[in-house]
């Protein structure tokens, strides 16, 4: 394994480059610049000009997590889209990847989620799919903040019966129901198989169980009574262990874990072992290889993809092939390379052939599928990856200034480097959604790969704490 210099990724980049929009929409803790009802207006008027590209009547797509700022964000989008024009069709609490399935079920010109993901319940986000249901490319976001700051569009102003509507859609949760439940072959049911679901007291609490339980399943739920301010809150794809003693007390086979707005899963097998993203990938994309599905037989993963990944894709005859960090990152790779499968660590995994973006449950129903279809256990699927040890560091940061200027790092960054002498990797980069910077040091010994990752976090700590 070569050594590699520390790389920002592009994400970080974008997000500086930009004032509103980061990695993932726009973020922040509610209540806040740029998190705030006034913002949400401005955005919801700038994405109502920006969509009406066709003549007649314009509609576009609101849904949400389950977090208390929600209604408040939920009203000035409203507000703002219909000021132009365009009506609304309000979702209520549902997944983003059921948003981007509404916008295109619905035939609308845009969808809406609001969610900070796995952020905890202060924070809350805004991220736009267009009408096929992909994200909204960098440049479109980039002409979205131009015409909030430039006031383009005030003038713009319909009176009277032109101004927009707001309409409750009040079956969008089996509509979503039954397009993931098309994901597996209509011929196949777990019955027989138990799982456990932690639903993260987010976005994902009605419609996750009802899907594992129509096909069959036998399910308990965690982390189903969302109140406004506990989602993600020690629960979920980022807090794993009540799940993991869930499976173990209900000797359950197959413990899925969402993150708030249900676009990643985090597994844990029948022992209670967690299973990441990285794991889930080398089963699943060698199963997709094995039964002739798996596009150009590649894989699309990040740089904060385990080594251990690779070189398991490599010897079932897969190439893993990286892009930085973050799904729209997968996505775009996907698109323009003709893959139909890529995923995260952190558990975004991309189905192409099912939706246009990460989607927590159909991740849950493939990998049941994989462990119904083979008659295996989850433990037995993966253990054809062996990691790499990697350990990650996260530094809370105050600003973002280009690493190459901040005094000692460079020097701390080549002395980690001799230390592992070809034999390991080291990433740095910003976190795009938070005020985070991200070390990532991959080799062969688990003392040696902390102490070159303390010595790097403590002078960046001393540097930009």
């Amino acid at each position: 394994m070569r050594s590699k210099a520390t790389r920002l990724a592009k994400t970080a980049k974008t997000a500086k480059a930009r004032k509103l929009f980061g990695t993932d929409g726009v973020r922040g803790v509610a209540n806040l610049e740029p998190m705030t009802s006034e913002t949400a207006m401005k955005l919801g008027r700038a994405a109502a000009y920006l969509f009406k590209r066709r003549a007649g009547r314009h509609q576009i797509v609101i849904g949400k997590d389950t977090r208390l700022s929600g209604y408040m964000l939920e009203s000035a989008l409203t507000s703002g889209i219909c000021s132009m024009g365009v009506d609304v069709y309000l979702i209520g609490p549902m997944p983003t990847p059921g948003i981007a399935f509404l916008t295109r079920s619905l035939r609308a010109d845009a969808g809406v989620m609001l969610s900070a993901s796995h952020n905890p319940y202060q924070d809350n986000g805004i991220k736009f799919f267009s009408n096929d249901g992909f994200k909204l490319p960098d440049e479109f976001e980039s002409r979205m903040e131009a015409l909030i700051t430039s006031n383009e569009i005030e003038h713009h102003r319909p009176t009277a019966d032109a101004v927009g509507k707001a309409y409750r859609i009040d079956d969008a949760e089996g509509r979503y129901i039954e397009f993931v439940k098309r994901s597996v072959p209509r011929d196949m049911d777990f019955q027989g198989l138990k799982v456990v679901i932690d639903c993260a007291h987010g976005a994902a609490y009605k419609v996750s169980p009802k899907v594992f339980r129509e096909l069959g399943a036998t399910v308990w739920v965690i982390g189903d009574e969302p109140d406004g301010t506990n989602i993600n809150d020690g629960c979920g794809a980022m807090h794993p262990q009540r799940l993991q003693d869930a499976v173990r007390a209900h000797k359950a086979d197959l413990g899925i874990a969402h993150d708030g707005d249900a676009d990643r899963a985090i597994f844990v097998d029948a022992r209670g072992t967690v299973v990441d993203g990285d794991h889930a990938v080398a089963a699943l994309a060698i199963d997709l290889k094995a039964r002739g599905e798996l596009k150009k037989n590649t894989v699309v993963g990040t740089v904060m993809s385990n080594f251990g990944l690779e070189r398991a894709l490599a010897k079932a005859g897969i190439t893993l092939v990286r892009t930085a960090v973050g799904d729209r990152y997968l996505l775009e790779k996907m698109m323009a390379g003709g893959y139909n499968f890529g995923g995260e660590q952190s558990g975004h995994l991309i189905f192409l052939d099912y939706n246009t973006t990460g989607d927590g449950l159909i991740s849950g129903l493939q990998i049941l599928s994989l462990m119904k279809r083979s008659g295996r256990s989850l433990s037995d699927l993966v253990g054809c990856m062996k990691p790499v040890p990697q350990i990650l560091v996260n530094i809370p940061v105050k600003d973002k200034p280009d690493l190459g200027g901040v005094p000692g790092f460079q020097q701390a960054l080549r002395k980690g480097e001799a230390k592992l002498d070809g034999r390991g990797r080291v990433l740095v980069r910003y976190s795009g959604t938070e005020p985070l910077l991200r070390i990532m040091v991959e080799g062969e010994g688990e003392a040696l790969i902390r102490s070159v990752a303390e010595e790097l976090a403590g002078v960046v700590r001393t540097r930009l704490g």
